[in-house]
């Protein structure tokens, strides 16, 4: 059955139909705009933009450690005793590749130290380029401030020298021993020397000639995987990316391409990056960071805590004067005491935040370590949406 439109209806029909074509065209672009914005800002909500060298790794290049064994002169009294028996043959052994022949036994100094050195090789170093290196105390020495550090071959996992160290430290700290009394600032044992190793053998690593590349994710996920793919192909026009699997990427070169060129212009594309929800909790500093992207769920908190302190006191039992047999003892008396704290209440509702949790934590006045139980707590009763990662 057909219904008449109504009069109201009928005129509003004719004001629609003559209206201007250019201000429907702009109506209906404001209706897309509006609707790529709400989309943008659905899809921000769960993701963020981040370059692709800032989340991944080009397979092949990377760093190589660097670990090598020497001794430190120019100490102040205050190198490794002379319980420390293997800084004596080092310093033989050196005096001894200099045309000195001296026993270790008869090697009596504390001006000296036993240190390992360690660094990292960047790729493409080549001969020449330096390093920075840290040296650190093998021995009992209390300090190495004011040492130098002589040349030390650094030593590859593969067993070669690739570069050799020397130079004076540099250390952030202090230590300082008068008559028994010790005053010590950070960490004297430990001490840096910028641009103290220089390179004699470097990593050979061909970019030419080669057809392919795996970009490698450093925290895996499917869909950051498949967006990284997705902005790699839509920057260089052309399928050169293609997802293995949650971490890799495999990167095809064109023929001709110059292999430089489209790394740089690769890890220069912005992804969007999908972060796993996670706490991370660190019992031994009771330190406890919570993501933006964790989610909570409607819950009721209590908490509460039962201190109990155990006192133990020693009294001397003497005997009575004048009486025979009796001897002095010394008896334990211990006393228990138990305390129920009241408990505390907290009610997260539905669309509560993380910072809605912190600050109803910091209204109870809950310790570290009470957070992290009261996060564990929430975790298992699945009011957490995160995974809680323990340092």
């Amino acid at each position: 059955m057909h219904v008449a439109n109504r009069p109201e209806e009928l005129e509003v029909e004719k004001n629609l139909t003559r209206l201007p074509i250019s201000f429907a065209c702009l109506l209906i672009c404001f209706i897309a705009t509006a609707a790529c914005a709400l989309s943008s800002d659905a899809t921000t909500s769960t993701s963020r933009q981040a370059r692709v060298k800032d989340i991944a790794s080009i397979e092949g290049i990377r760093d190589n450690q660097l670990v090598g064994y020497g001794i430190v002169v120019g100490l102040q009294g205050t190198g490794d005793s002379q319980q420390t028996t293997f800084p004596a043959q080092t310093l033989a052994s050196t005096l001894l590749r200099m045309g000195v022949s001296v026993p270790a036994s008869a090697i009596r100094v504390q001006n000296l130290a036993a240190v390992f050195v360690s660094a990292t090789l960047p790729p493409f170093a080549r001969p020449g380029t330096k390093l920075d290196i840290t040296v650190s105390s093998a021995g009992d020495a209390r300090s190495l401030e004011g040492g130098l550090l002589l040349m030390t071959p650094l030593y590859g996992s593969d067993g070669k020298i690739y570069a050799q160290a020397q130079g004076p430290l540099i250390v952030g700290g202090y230590s300082v021993n008068v008559n028994g009394n010790v005053k010590q600032y950070n960490h004297p044992n430990t001490a840096r020397v910028p641009f103290g190793a220089m390179v004699e053998r470097g990593v050979p690593l061909d970019l030419e000639g080669k057809k392919q590349f795996s970009i490698l994710l450093n925290d895996a996920d499917f869909r950051s995987a498949e967006a990284m793919a997705l902005a790699i192909n839509h920057s260089l026009g052309r399928p050169a990316a293609h997802v293995l699997d949650s971490r890799r990427i495999d990167l095809l070169v064109a023929v001709g391409e110059e292999v430089p060129a489209l790394l740089a212009q690769v890890e220069s594309i912005e992804v969007p990056v999908f972060p796993r929800a996670k706490v991370v909790v660190n019992e031994r500093t009771g330190t406890v960071v919570i993501g933006g992207t964790v989610v909570l769920q409607p819950v009721s908190i209590l908490h509460g805590g039962l201190a109990v302190n155990v006192v133990s006191e020693f009294q001397v039992s003497q005997p009575n004067a004048f009486s025979s047999g009796g001897t002095t003892q010394v008896v334990q008396q211990t006393r228990v005491d138990a305390q129920d704290k009241p408990v505390n209440r907290i009610e997260l509702k539905q669309g509560a935040t993380v910072d809605d949790l912190v600050r109803s934590l910091q209204t109870i006045g809950a310790s570290a370590r009470d957070v992290i139980s009261i996060l564990q707590a929430m975790k298992s009763a699945g009011a957490l949406e995160a995974e809680i990662e323990v340092l």
